[in-house]
C-alpha cells in the first residue's frame, strides 16, 4: 500500500500540517484546531504521518491509527537535522515531512494501559522528589540552629524527635511546631509513595511479562513494569542491543578516518528506566552473594562505576530477550543468536 507523507507539527491548540498534494503537486501547510485534526484526516486516503514525540503524541497516534493511518513519532533531535530557516510552526511541520520519509528508528507507539502504567511510575517519582526537596530544607533549617540530623530516611525519623525537644527549650513555639508540621508531610509522602509501589506490584503480579521479568536478578515490579511499558511491543526492536541503545545504556562513538574511539555512556533517551536499571544493576553486581563469574572477573579489572553499567547493559538485553521471545529466565541458558 502506498502511504503519503504528512508532517505534524502539534500542539494544545493549534495544528500544523504539511504535505504535498499527489495529484496537483500544490505544496499544502495548514493550521488546524486540534478538535478538528482527527476530521481532518478521517475521509483521506491512508497517509505515512510523522510527528515528534511529546505530549499528547501517543494519544494522537492511536486515534490516527484506529483510521488506517501509518504513524511514526520521531525523536526530536533526529528532526532537528531537517530544520531550515527559523524555526516556526511551519518549518516544523516542513521538517517533521522530510524526517518521516528518512530511514530511522521511530518511538514505539503504547497502548492506553502502557501509558497509565507509565503514569503511575512519573506520580510516583514525582512525589520522591517531593519528600527528597523536604527533606533537604528540613536539614537546612536545623543546621542554621547547629542541630544536624543523619542523611537517610531512617535516621530522620530516629533523630528528630529529640533534636524538636532540645531545641524547644530556646526557640519560639511556632517554628517548632513549623517543623513538626514539615516532619509529617514527609510522613505522609511516604504512605503515598508506598501506596502507589503497592498498585505497581500488583499491576507487575497481574501482566504475565512482567510476571517472567522479575525473575531476573536485580529487577522488581518497579523495573519490569517500566520496562514493559516503555518498550511498547518488544518486536518494535531487533535485538537487545538496539533496546539498550534506545535508553541509552551503549557507548557514544566518535571517529574520522576510520578510526572510532568509544566514550561514556549516550545517556539518549528517557533517564527514569536507566536509572531504575543501574539501581538494579548495583544490586545484583555489587550487593549480591553470588553475582556470578561474568561480574565476578569484571570486578577485578574494572572499577564498580563501570562494572555497573555494564550489568545494566546486560539487565536491559536479558529483559527485551525474555519479553520478545516468551521465554523464563534461566541463569544458565546460552544464547545462540545475536541480542
Amino acid at each position: 500500500m502506498k502511504y503519503i507523507p504528512v508532517g505534524v507539527d502539534i500542539a494544545k491548540h493549534l495544528i500544523q500540517v504539511h504535505f504535498i498534494n499527489e495529484h496537483s503537486g500544490e505544496v499544502i501547510n495548514k493550521q488546524i484546531r486540534s478538535q478538528d485534526f482527527l476530521m481532518f484526516f478521517s475521509n483521506r486516503e491512508p497517509c505515512l504521518i510523522g510527528m515528534e514525540a511529546c505530549g499528547g503524541s501517543q494519544h494522537w497516534a492511536r486515534e490516527l491509527i484506529k483510521q488506517g493511518h501509518k504513524v511514526h513519532l520521531l525523536q526530536a533531535r533526529f528532526v532537528k537535522a531537517f530544520l531550515m530557516g527559523n524555526k516556526n510552526d511551519v518549518m516544523d511541520a516542513r521538517a517533521i515531512w522530510m524526517a518521516v520519509q528518512m530511514p530511522g528508528k521511530s518511538i514505539a507507539i503504547k497502548t492506553e494501559e502502557q501509558q497509565a502504567i507509565l503514569a503511575l511510575h512519573r506520580m510516583r517519582q514525582q512525589l520522591v522528589k517531593f519528600r527528597t526537596a523536604q527533606i533537604n530544607a528540613l536539614h537546612g533549617v536545623l543546621l542554621e540552629f547547629g542541630e544536624t540530623v543523619h542523611k537517610n530516611r531512617e535516621a530522620l525519623s530516629r533523630e528528630l524527635p529529640e533534636v524538636l525537644e532540645r531545641l524547644k527549650i530556646r526557640l519560639p513555639v511556632f517554628l517548632i511546631t513549623l517543623l513538626g508540621e514539615q516532619y509529617h508531610r514527609i510522613t505522609d509522602l511516604d504512605m503515598q509513595i508506598e501506596a502507589l509501589g503497592k498498585q505497581l506490584f500488583a499491576v507487575a503480579k497481574q501482566n504475565e511479562t512482567c510476571s517472567r521479568l522479575m525473575d531476573i536478578p536485580g529487577v522488581g515490579p518497579l523495573i519490569a513494569t517500566a520496562a514493559v511499558a516503555t518498550m511498547g511491543e518488544a518486536s518494535a526492536f531487533k535485538s537487545g542491543r538496539e533496546f539498550s541503545a534506545f535508553i541509552g545504556l551503549v557507548p557514544k562513538q566518535t571517529g574520522s578516518g576510520g578510526k572510532i574511539r568509544l566514550l561514556g555512556i549516550s545517556k539518549r533517551g528517557g533517564s527514569y528506566l536507566r536509572t531504575l536499571l543501574i539501581q538494579g544493576a548495583r544490586a545484583a553486581a555489587l550487593c549480591s552473594k553470588d553475582p556470578g563469574p561474568w561480574i565476578t572477573e569484571m570486578k577485578k579489572r574494572r572499577p564498580a562505576a563501570v562494572v555497573t553499567v555494564a550489568m545494566a547493559n546486560k539487565l536491559a538485553r536479558t529483559i527485551w530477550a525474555i519479553a520478545a521471545h516468551g521465554q523464563v529466565y534461566d541463569r544458565a541458558h546460552v544464547s545462540t543468536m545475536p541480542c
